[in-house]
């Protein structure tokens, strides 16, 4: 067949009834959108979906990931999705391609509708039909939408046969990762997915020859294949499971890849055979161990990145703490195979087999214990066939298996006797099916010491202690740097006391703008309170019993009363007698707590010296394993407490300061860990709580090194102003004050002080450290502030800067380069200077007030800073003003003003010589204007007069002739 030739089935959907095809051409070997057909919900849960079905593993981004996706379901396109964590869910068809890459150069196998390896990430969604590749990107919502959902799955790698998808279950520097593994003409590579903000890219690796060339030691390509695939992000390295043909058996080996420096290596070659353990509980490979003739089939690879703990999984389970001696786990049987692995990461593992078979292991130790189907499992079943539970049926089938707040759950598939079938989430109890096989294995016979007396049933307690209490533990959120806030409900005005669609919008709006104000507090100026809520009733407060009054008295508009004080950021939450989910160390810090051990019998022995108690020892030990050992240390003290039968350990975890530089808040932190276990605990150790029995006797608790989440540095405008006020003898603020914004004169000395808050434990200090001060921007108005470029902010704010351009200077020491000022908050005060080719020198005034200049200051901790882990970076405007004008401006405007003035003096002195004669020529105008108007007014006079006369005269002879007409008419 063609290269370029593809072979395209014609799949009928029994739910949709309509034929799709895939598209032919050339055109559909780049990355395009799925099939344009509409995708449909589908509400009706069929039996042949998942009964009798294999289950399958749920692949996602631990913590992150808002969405669950699970496919698997044999000959259909669909897939079960869930924002519950299948709580609910939702069954959606996909209208993608059904194409085949066939070709000479992609391997032929059976095709098939299902689609496999699902993974979710926090913003894309991965499937994996036949040899073809989607992903979705999108929200919730479109995923579920009829009409455009099937838009949002695009295709990726259209020219490449994909046999498998890998996942990567941790984000890493702002990104997520998924290796895609090729089979055909690119057998021996696989693609690494990168995911940041949505935005998918892939990367063909190894970047210059195949894996295979490893193995064979030439150029030439081998025949190999890649089995798995783990990508470690923290050394930037990929580990792979390669399987090697060999002429009568297989070969399998791990190779590693370094992609910073292109290096392929032979990391480990598996044994052939399964070693013979002879009744151990485990084998460590030294090299001298015998095997079986049980051939080694591995399968796949699991890395902790907690405890570098790394498992090779197949017809065995191979552990390795250094990544480097593996140990063989012999409770595992040879004769069962395993298909995946599910890991709480807070120290247990769930063992699923190919005949589904779950299997429990305490990370760390040795021993696995059978789950299902077991003894513990018959009585679990027993007593809630008892109960009559719902979530157990004799028809069932398990989905999948997967952990959710360090609890196992399974989704499970259940059909009653009256073929109703459902999917339900459900619990799988370990601890109850750990207890109820201990009874097997407790029952001993005790002969009695009395003659001829008969034995009797006992059982032994082989937990090691019978109580086990975490004291002195300190507040959480300073370590766990979760951020809490308080928001209740508003209460309702009305006489039933319900919330109704008013209220509850209202609140809802309320708890809406609060996140809003939490992710926008990034005020570079410090707040009297570092509190997002603070800002928020500031302005109200003084008015809240008024508010109170109103509500009291049923006079409320909206018929809802918001008390104030309940909405809060919580600062002081207490410890809940447990150790916290994680631990984030900074440089140098350390966290403390104690262990209470209680045994019911004898459990402390003496060492007894001439009748004199020299030593008291506890038969209960205690370990603490430190995943990364060289980064963290560990101390314990112990103190045994002879009356009260009990063991007291004090433990302090603390950095070393050594294993990390500097970074951002929250941003590339190391992940260790630290694993306390009471010896021959794991598995009989267990304590009653109102949640069920919970394991006792080992705690694991993640370890994050760098610089925690929620701390920052801020301008401290407040003592800023103040020690300004005290050591310049005065404080001018600007003619226009901005209370946002203080002003600072040109010619006073300024001395910045910063903070160091702590958004999680409210808590705020002065900034002691040192640190690197550059002017990185400026204009002379808010509107008309740009960024500076590298060379001008070298020589706006260098000491070596030799082009008379210096924005400012101060006496401190410098960095080892010599380039910058370092400075602490010991350090004198800074002079502003504005030198000839500056930005800030001679700036123009807009009014009749001094110049002023809006400077953008940049500082940062690092390179500079040895006490903490945090790169503090800071970017705030200085508004400075009374900026002197340069000379050349200066004695222009001094001439133009002296000129200005001795024109005007002068004209003053020629008006007063002047004066005199203007006055007299004044008076002599005058007088002949006055002459002038009173010879017109006279002339006008005498002429009004003249026709005054004429006009009556004429008047009165008109009058005389009309009488006697009047007269006349008057007769007839």
């Amino acid at each position: 067949m063609h290269s370029g030739a593809r072979v395209c089935h014609e799949l009928v959907h029994t739910h949709a009834h309509q034929e799709r095809q895939c598209g032919h051409g050339r055109g559909h070997q780049q990355q395009r959108p799925g099939a344009l057909h509409p995708q449909q919900k589908i509400f009706d849960l069929k039996p042949r979906y998942f009964l009798n079905s294999a289950s399958r593993p749920l692949w996602f981004t631990v913590e992150h990931t808002p969405v669950l996706i699970l496919g698997g379901i044999p000959e259909e396109k669909v897939i079960l999705v869930s924002d519950t964590n299948f709580k609910d869910y939702s069954l959606v068809e996909l209208s993608i391609d059904s194409c085949w890459v066939g070709s000479f150069y992609c391997p032929q196998s059976n095709f098939t509708a299902t689609i496999y390896d699902t993974i979710a990430l926090e913003s894309t969604l991965f499937i994996r039909q036949n040899q073809l590749v989607y992903y979705f990107t999108g929200n919730y919502s479109t995923l579920l939408e009829k009409n455009h959902s099937s838009e949002r799955w695009v295709r990726v790698l259209a020219d490449e046969c994909i046999k498998k998808l890998c996942p990567e279950f941790f984000p890493s520097n702002g990104s997520e990762y998924i290796m895609a593994i090729t089979t055909g003409k690119q057998e021996g590579y696989l693609y690494l997915g990168t995911i940041t903000d949505g935005r998918v890219s892939f990367q063909m690796l190894p970047k210059q020859r195949p894996v295979c060339v490893v193995l064979q030691g030439t150029q030439a390509a081998a025949n190999c294949s890649i089995i798995w695939s783990l990508y470690i992000s923290s050394d930037r390295k990929l580990l792979m499971l390669v399987e090697e043909p060999q002429p009568t058996k297989k070969k399998f080996s791990l190779v590693t890849y370094e992609l910073d420096t292109d290096v392929l290596s032979i990391f480990y070659i598996i044994p052939e055979f399964i070693p013979d353990a002879r009744g151990l509980q485990f084998l460590m490979f030294l090299g001298s161990e015998s095997y079986t003739t049980t051939l080694m089939d591995p399968k796949g690879l699991f890395y902790n990145p907690y405890n570098h703990l790394l498992f090779i999984w197949g017809n065995f389970l191979l552990q390795s703490h250094s990544n480097e001696n593996f140990i063989y786990l012999a409770d595992f049987p040879k004769e069962l195979t395993i298909k995946y692995l599910v890991n709480s990461y807070r120290g247990d593992i769930a063992v699923v087999t190919e005949n589904e078979e779950i299997w429990y292991l305490v990370e760390g130790t040795y021993r696995l214990y059978k789950l299902f189907p077991s003894r513990g499992w018959d009585v679990l079943i027993s007593l809630n066939a008892m109960k009559m539970s719902s979530l157990y049926t004799q028809n069932e089938t398990m989905v999948t298996l997967f952990y959710e707040d360090n609890r196992l759950y399974q989704l499970m598939f259940l059909m009653n006797k009256q073929q109703q079938s459902k999917l339900v989430k459900r619990v799988v109890p370990v601890e109850k099916l750990l207890m109820y096989q201990q009874v097997n294995n407790q029952r001993t016979l005790v002969q009695q010491a009395q003659l001829g007396a008969q034995p009797t049933l006992s059982f032994k307690n082989l937990c090691p202690f019978s109580v086990m209490r975490i004291r002195d533990l300190p507040n959480p959120q300073i370590y766990t740097r979760q951020e809490r806030y308080q928001a209740l409900p508003p209460r309702v005005l009305e006489r039933s006391g319900f919330h109704n669609k008013n209220s509850l919008a209202v609140y809802q709006g309320l708890v809406y703008y609060l996140l809003w104000l939490h992710s926008r507090y990034h005020k570079p100026y410090a707040d009297p309170v570092h509190d997002s809520t603070w800002r928020w009733w500031k302005n109200k407060k003084q008015d809240q019993h008024y508010y109170f009054y109103l509500a009291s008295n049923w006079r409320t508009k909206a018929n809802a009363h918001l008390d104030m004080s309940s909405y809060e950021k919580i600062y002081n939450l207490k410890p809940k007698y447990e150790l916290p989910e994680r631990i984030f160390l900074d440089k140098g810090t350390s966290y403390t707590f104690s262990l209470f051990l209680t045994h019911a019998g004898e459990f402390i022995k003496s060492d007894l010296q001439f009748g004199y108690s020299s030593k008291l020892q506890s038969e209960v030990g205690l370990g603490v394993v430190l995943a990364d050992p060289k980064c963290i240390d560990v101390t314990v003290k112990e103190q045994v407490l002879i009356n009260r039968n009990s063991v007291f350990f004090w433990i302090t975890l603390s950095d070393k300061s050594v294993c990390f530089d500097q970074g951002i808040s929250g941003h590339h932190l190391l992940k260790t860990s630290m694993v306390v276990r009471v010896v021959d605990s794991a598995g009989y150790c267990f304590q009653d709580t109102k949640l069920g029995p919970r394991m006792q006797g080992n705690l694991m608790v993640p370890v994050f090194i760098g610089c925690p989440p929620g701390k920052r540095l801020a301008f401290d405008i407040t003592y800023t102003l103040g020690y300004n006020r005290l050591m310049n003898k005065h404080y001018y603020n600007c003619v226009k004050v901005d209370p946002e914004m203080p002003c600072f004169l040109f010619r006073d000395v300024f001395y910045p002080f910063f903070l160091i808050q702590d958004l999680v434990t409210g808590d705020s200090g002065s900034f002691q450290g040192s640190y690197v001060l550059k002017v990185v921007g400026g204009g002379p108005s808010m509107e008309e502030v740009r960024d500076y470029s590298e060379e001008e902010i070298f020589r706006f704010n260098s000491p070596q800067d030799k082009t008379n351009s210096l924005i400012w200077t101060t006496k401190n020491t410098t960095t080892e380069d010599m380039a910058f000022n370092i400075r602490s908050h010991q350090s004198p005060g800074i002079s502003w200077l504005c030198q000839e080719n500056s930005p800030c020198h001679d700036t123009i005034p807009n009014s009749i007030f001094s110049p002023e200049f809006y400077f953008r200051l940049l500082v940062s901790n690092k390179g500079v800073d040895k006490s903490t882990y945090c790169d503090y970076q800071l970017t705030f405007v200085l508004h400075v003003h009374g900026l002197p004008l340069s000379p050349k401006r200066a004695f222009f405007i001094l001439m133009v003003s002296a000129s200005v003035f001795i024109s005007l003096v002068v004209l003053y002195i020629i008006v007063l010589l002047l004066m005199p004669f203007m006055v007299m020529g004044c008076s002599k105008i005058r007088w002949k204007i006055n002459n002038l108007i009173a010879s017109e007014s006279f002339y006008s006079s005498y002429i009004s007069s003249s026709g005054d006369f004429i006009r009556s005269k004429a008047r009165g002879n008109v009058n005389t002739k009309i009488m006697p007409k009047m007269s006349v008419l008057m007769r007839v």
